[in-house]
């Protein structure tokens, strides 16, 4: 059995905001269990806390974005796929700015920071969501979709028309435990066009991108002079981005993600559209005897 987690001790960080471009400060604090995970906007004083969850999102354009009343976080879902991938249940995030900061445009920096806080197991059981019944969303000629699983795996492919993007593989199948999402997932990083900068720019967006923060591509290659973390780095930072977007369910997932071409407006959408149909999942528990399908074991990378 694992029971729910926190983490042990507040920590503190600062970063860029990927879009606004300005400092952010970002604290974790450990959290009472069955609390779940918390966002608080720190620079906006009385502002309600903003619990996770399928309809607390709010805008996908771009990233994933919470908003409660006139206040809103974007660029929530590497922090998100972090704390999926090492089981934290419970947490209070608070944060200086509209947005996460971007950090190296990976879940790895944020991973380093809760493992340096320390993981804490409290004393009620972890709560497991079930996939019981096939549920799928589509989007033209994307889609994405649910399925019954004794594991957590997703099974993504990407599709872009593109000379760089075509000589990697498109697809990846990542059965999920908390050291395969240190080893294989957590250090991709997020990537862009250099032809979309100029337009994104002048919408006042991506005003804190740069090659410290993202894989940049030009029409014909990569202008990152280390280039590749992994030799499918695009792939894998889509499921890195799709363990974010899964985990504002608020509890691991036992089941199958499929997505192809998706992105964060569809990864919402398939989740709500899972707690639309309760028919389609069970929340599920396992007692001390009983052997849970995924692995959160502790496990401490080297992010050499």
């Amino acid at each position: 059995m694992t029971n729910q987690c926190t983490i042990k001790n507040v920590i503190k960080t600062t970063g860029i905001g990927l879009h606004t471009g300005s400092k952010v400060y970002l604290t974790l604090r450990p959290a009472p269990i069955n609390s779940g995970i918390t966002f608080i906007r720190s620079d906006i004083a009385g502002s309600s806390p903003m619990k996770v969850g399928a309809l607390a999102v709010t805008d996908t354009r771009m990233a994933t974005t919470l908003s409660i009343g006139s206040a809103s976080i974007s660029t929530v879902e590497h922090l998100m796929s972090a704390l999926a991938g090492l089981g934290i249940d419970n947490i209070y995030i608070e944060v200086s700015a509209p947005e996460i900061p971007i950090m190296d445009g990976s879940a790895a920096p944020f991973v380093f920071l809760i493992q340096s806080a320390g993981i804490q197991t409290q004393s009620a059981a972890r709560q497991f969501i079930r996939i019981t019944k096939p549920v799928r969303v589509e989007d033209g000629d994307k889609w994405a979709m649910f399925e019954p699983h004794d594991g957590y795996q997703l099974d993504f492919k990407i599709e872009f028309e593109h000379p760089v993007l075509k000589r990697t593989s498109p697809e990846m199948c990542f059965d999920f435990s908390s050291k395969a999402y240190i080893e294989e997932i957590s250090r991709a990083r997020t990537f862009g066009f250099m032809r979309d900068l100029d337009a994104l720019r002048e919408k006042n967006l991506a005003l804190g991108g740069s090659l410290d923060n993202a894989i940049v591509i030009d029409d014909y290659r990569i202008l990152n002079e280390d280039g590749l973390r992994y030799s499918n780095e695009f792939v894998r930072h889509k499921i890195l981005d799709s363990i974010g977007d899964l985990y504002q369910l608020g509890h691991p997932i036992i089941g199958r993600f499929v997505g192809f071409k998706a992105g964060h407006g569809l990864n919402n959408l398939l989740i709500r559209e899972l707690v639309k149909n309760p028919d389609a999942y069970v929340i599920e528990s396992f007692s001390k005897d009983e052997k849970e399908p995924i692995s959160f074991a502790t496990f401490t990378p080297s992010f050499s």
